[in-house]
């Protein structure tokens, strides 16, 4: 008897060349139509909780729906969803993505390398080499930087502190646990230090106590006299001090630390100087705050985001390190057979699992790489210029105004401010000694403002509190945002603030 097998899989996910097509053509359309209105889109829906589950449906079907129904519902997912590419959005630093680190993620998506090692995907793990030492040169760190990709700041701010940590007490004391029977172990950074420090340490195993938040001076830099006070009394309180994260570019106000003292203090001390610069370090691009970032090319690890200054999609942060042998101090593993490493070339014998804690990666690397190739550095570095010009322009407007207070001077393109009541200014335009009732009052009226203005779609801002005054928050990372768009938002702020002051 003879057996006849089918070439092809009854239940195979392949689709004929004419589907895949249609799928091809009705995603790019959807694609090309949101890039041409995201302007004029409201920044914030009008949604509720629950309200796109019910218009797109929750039940997993047991058969596939036609792409005409799924096209629609996409759009319906976009109508619902907050635009970070609309040229009023201020909310956090998270910059809009350009066309090219778009489809640059379509072709990775399609591609679907696992990027663990040149082995695993060859042409990405080169690709991906390629844009650390980029990204390196791009911010003025070391024109052959080493690193990696990650999801973002916070997993790049976590992988830098273990690399310092098993750099100060060696390998092998670290995974057995030893460090714990001795000295606590401490970090220090300033009071305006990401979040993403105090967690990272408590992941980790040092406890947020052992994070040593330092005072800051007058324009929210961390004061280095204190540091080196607090590093001093530690030692002598038996502490084991082993890092001091500084900040290029803090969340609340853009603050940069001064990079080159603080790096004479880590020298002195014999500590790990790791910069966070997830947003601000991009801005070493504009030639106008470079003179900020001196000092930069003495940490031993940088952090930086891409998709937040940058103008490439989410997710890709990055780590850049010079000294790689420390990070495979950190890493460096073979366990299982599954992976080990038998080619002898050193290209080809490359793990990124040796610098990082991810084995599975996503090539993120293809829409940094296709951005700057497309747009080139000079449009790249305008573009962040123009950036940090619109927040400079945002505090001369605030300042000029008898509503508006400005809160923190932008050293980059945050800009903090608050509305007050033109019937509460003084004759000298300043506003009047704050008893506690009243601050109470005028934070509140910011509180319920910076509300206001993100559900009302026009325009997206955050909040932050600068020396107990909450401020509505304005973060430039926009390509899109011009002048207009920055005085329209200060009346679109006036509008929303009237409706809430005291006594209407």
């Amino acid at each position: 008897m003879t057996i006849k097998h089918s070439l092809t899989r009854q239940s195979s996910l392949d689709i004929s060349l004419e589907e895949l097509r249609e799928l091809s053509s009705r995603v790019n359309e959807l694609v090309l139509e949101y890039f041409s209105q995201v302007a004029d889109l409201p920044v914030f829906p009008e949604t509720f909780g629950g309200d796109t589950l019910e218009q797109v449906g929750a039940t997993l079907p047991a058969d596939g729906e036609p792409v005409e129904r799924l096209i629609n519902d996409c759009r319906t997912i976009i109508k619902k969803s907050r635009h970070n590419g609309h040229p009023r959005f201020f909310g956090y630093v998270a910059s809009p993505a350009t066309p090219a680190g778009a489809f640059a993620d379509l072709i990775a998506s399609a591609l679907n390398s696992n990027v663990t090692s040149w082995r695993s995907g060859p042409a990405a793990t080169e690709i991906e080499r390629t844009v650390v030492r980029w990204l390196g040169s791009l911010i003025g760190y070391d024109e052959d930087a080493r690193g990696l990709l990650l999801s973002g700041g916070s997993m790049a701010n976590m992988t830098a502190l273990l690399i310092a940590q098993r750099a100060k007490t060696g390998r092998e004391a670290a995974r057995r646990g030893l460090w714990r029977s001795e000295a606590p172990m401490t970090i220090y950074a300033s009071e305006q230090v990401h979040m993403s420090i105090p967690k990272a340490a408590d992941v980790l195993g040092f406890g947020r106590d052992q994070v040593r938040l330092i005072g800051c001076d007058d324009q929210f830099r961390l004061n280095v006299q204190l540091l080196r006070e607090c590093i001093n009394a530690d030692i002598h309180a038996g502490a084991k001090p082993f890092c001091i994260v500084a900040s290029a570019g803090t969340t609340n106000t853009g603050a940069v630390d001064q990079l080159s003292e603080i790096a004479d203090v880590a020298k002195e001390f014999s500590l790990w100087f790791h910069v966070d610069g997830a947003y601000g370090a991009p801005a070493a691009l504009d030639e106008s705050k470079r003179h900020l970032f001196v000092g930069l090319e003495r940490a031993d690890s940088v952090s930086l985001d891409p998709h937040k200054w940058l103008y490439a999609p989410l997710d890709c942060g990055c780590l850049l390190f010079r000294d790689e042998a420390q990070a495979r101090v950190a890493f460096g593993e073979e366990d299982a057979d599954y992976i080990k490493v038998l080619e002898q070339d050193a290209d080809e014998s490359f793990a990124f699992w040796n610098y990082g804690p991810e084995l599975s990666r996503r090539f993120r690397a293809l829409k940094i790489w296709l951005t700057l190739r497309y747009y080139g550095v000079r449009r790249i570095a305008a573009a962040i210029t123009e950036d940090n010009v619109l927040a400079g322009y945002l505090a001369e407007l605030v300042e000029q105004a008898e509503d508006f207070e400005l809160l923190s001077q932008p050293q980059l393109s945050i800009c903090c401010f608050r509305y007050v009541p033109p019937a509460l200014r003084l004759q000298s335009g300043d506003t009047p000694p704050e008893d506690e009732a009243f601050a109470g009052e005028l934070n509140r009226l910011n509180e319920q403002t910076m509300y206001a203005v993100q559900r009302g779609g026009r325009a997206y801002l955050s909040g932050a509190t600068i020396h107990g005054k909450f401020a509505l928050r304005a973060c430039i990372t926009n390509f899109r945002t011009t002048r207009a768009d920055i005085e329209q938002t200060l009346e679109i702020i006036r509008d929303a603030a009237r409706q809430f002051e005291f006594g209407a």
